[in-house]
Parts: C-alpha cells; structure tokens; sequence
C-alpha cells in the first residue's frame, strides 16, 4: 500500500520535472484528462501529487532529442523522411507543450499554474497543484527572442538557455562519462544577450545543462540568485552535467541553490543506470551540497519522468521514504521544511520580487 503524508506536516516543492514532455509524447487520446483524473505510468499525476504531499514544481516545457522521438514516438513526427526537427517545429512542440499546460490549470480546479510565490503558497494553503512553468533548453526562442514574450505572459518565470546539443545561444554539454564540466566553448554573443533578458524580466535563469565556460558567463551576467534545477556533485559522480566544488561556491555566494536530481546516473560513483541504487546514494549528495553551500541552499530537483529513479522511491509517492531516510539520519525537522520547501520558494522569490 501506497503511504500518504499529510499536507499540513511535509510539502514538497520539487525543481524540475519532464511531465509536459510525456504528456506531449503520450499516445493517449486526452492527456490532459489522463493526468487529472488516472494513475499514469511515469512519475507524476496528479491524484499521487495529492497523496505524496508534493504541493508544486518546475514544469519544463522541453525538446526530446530527435532520434528519441524517431525511435519511440514515431507518430510525434512531421515528416518521416526528415533527420532533425525545424526551426518551425522546435518552436510548434514547445508550444503544444505550453497548450498542456494551460489546459491542465482549465480543466482542473486542483491545478493552477503560478507566477509568484504567493500563488504558490495560496495552492498549498488549498491543496492545489502549483505548476511553475520552466523552459529547458531555450531553442525555441533562438531564432525569435520575441517569442520568450509570449510564453512568459502566458506564465513562463524560469528558462535553462542551453540544453545538451548546440544552439545559437552555446556550445552545449555532451561528454561521456566521466568527464569534467569543461566540455567546450561558453556562452555566445546571443546567448549572454538572452540571459540579461530573461534576467531583465525577473526570470529564474538555471545553469544545470550548462558546461563550465558557460556557468561562469552566466554568473557574470547575473545579479541575482543563481539556480541549478536538478544537478548533483562531481565530487561524488564525475558526470559532465554536475557541479564543482567552485561552481557549487558560487551559487551559494549568489544567494542561490541546487536541486538534488534524483537521476541514478547522476548519483552513482560509477554513472551507472542502475535502479537499484539506495535512497543513500542521494543523501550523501544532500550532505555534500549542504557542506558546502549551507542547508538554505539546498532543495530537491527530481527530475521526476524525466529520469531512472531509484526502486526505494519508484515515483512521487516514494517520497515519503526519502523523509523517513533523511529522519533516521537525524535531519531536524527545520531542516527537512527547508529542503522540501522553503528554500525553493525564498530563493524564487528573491529573484521574482
């Protein structure tokens, strides 16, 4: 049997989640009406997002790789023929995903998507679902910057300008395991325009599919709190995509933070994809972050249906287990409040204030 926390003792807002993405990949005739009102495969729905206690998040909106899609969605494609997505089609998929969006906070009077802090408190208060929408991967935008306008009135108040391929705003990160974070070039030209934009417009600016010549052009740019949404320690998992000691420095110096992803590969020493991967592989990532940011800089960033979870916690209903980990390791309860909570919401209202 399924466990369920009570609202009013443990809320969790989680950094980063893919559930638009599957939705938008999904064969089921009404996605939307599947995840309101059916248990989903994946990660996420929102009848176990009530009965986890798992009050909000980041919903990225995000482009799956094409030969992903071509491979095990070929019916997402425009033409069979063709070996890459378009320009045209990049921007269509992101804003099919945006339509989910919208249409999730219409068709459910659990679901609101929120622009502010205290909207997200407001749907914890009512046990609703806080939806912030993310954008992972800004090329949709990078031949029209205007069109940023348009998904941010429609809600967007979080974008990570770079994903792994290369774009018109940098180089990427793609490297095989292991590696360091120095993968390549940083930011372009264009790239470092975008993000004094979107910085412009109070917008959560995340670097966890940044290289490392890249970070650092993006804390140059920045005056404001620097985010990794889903990120772990190179220290402990020599993955290209996690964090250094410096980086991890930097943010916290920024008034910012990090979420645990909750990714094996990402976890494990080796890099391994093996789910049957202990709760404390990702604690000991927890401690090192707290180490060495301090615990107001610390969160969870899933990456819930977007990622190879651990069989200890399965889905947004094991989350109960990480708790019940974190108190056994003798976590105080403020310090628990602060990493399922209330780090994420001070340091987005930071930025959004």
């Amino acid at each position: 049997m399924k466990h369920s926390l009570n609202h009013d003792k443990v809320a969790i807002f989680d950094g980063h989640n893919d559930a638009l993405t599957r939705l938008w990949l999904s064969d089921d005739t009404d996605p939307v009406h599947a995840f309101i009102n059916e248990c989903l495969v994946g990660h996420l729905d929102l009848k176990r997002c009530q009965q986890a206690g798992f009050v909000g998040g980041m919903f990225a909106i995000f482009l799956p790789p094409f030969n992903y899609v071509k491979q095990h969605h070929p019916n997402k494609l425009f033409d069979s023929q063709t070996t890459d997505f378009n320009q045209q089609q990049i921007e269509q998929i992101c804003l099919e995903q945006l339509d989910i969006a919208e249409q999730l906070a219409q068709r459910s009077n659990d679901i609101q998507i929120c622009t502010s802090v205290e909207e997200i408190q407001h749907c914890r208060a009512q046990q609703k679902l806080a939806m912030v929408l993310h954008m992972e991967g800004a090329e949709a935008l990078q031949h029209n910057p205007d069109l940023l306008d348009v998904f941010y009135e429609t809600g967007l108040r979080s974008i990570g300008p770079l994903w792994n391929r290369p774009s018109r705003f940098g180089h990427g990160l793609n490297a095989k395991f292991p590696h360091s974070p120095d993968t390549g070039a940083g930011l372009t030209h264009e790239g470092k325009a975008f993000i004094k934009r979107c910085a412009d417009k109070k917008m959560a600016v995340d670097v966890s599919h940044m290289n490392e010549r890249a970070f650092w052009d993006t804390v140059d740019i920045l005056q404001q709190p620097i985010v990794a949404t889903h990120s772990n320690v190179h220290a402990l998992c020599p993955q290209a995509r996690n964090l250094t000691d410096p980086q991890l420095s930097a943010i916290r110096d920024s008034k910012g933070i990090v979420g645990v992803n909750f990714d094996v590969a990402f976890l494990r020493k080796d890099g391994q994809r093996e789910a049957n991967t202990p709760i404390d592989v990702l604690l000991e990532h927890l401690e090192y972050l707290i180490d060495q940011m301090g615990e107001d800089h610390v969160g969870f960033g899933s990456d819930f249906d977007g990622a190879l979870i651990s069989t200890e916690i399965e889905d947004v209903t094991g989350l109960y287990r990480l708790i019940e980990r974190m108190q056994e390791r003798r976590y105080s309860t403020k310090l628990i409040t602060k990493i399922c909570w209330h780090n994420w919401l001070n340091v987005l209202n930071r930025i959004w204030m």
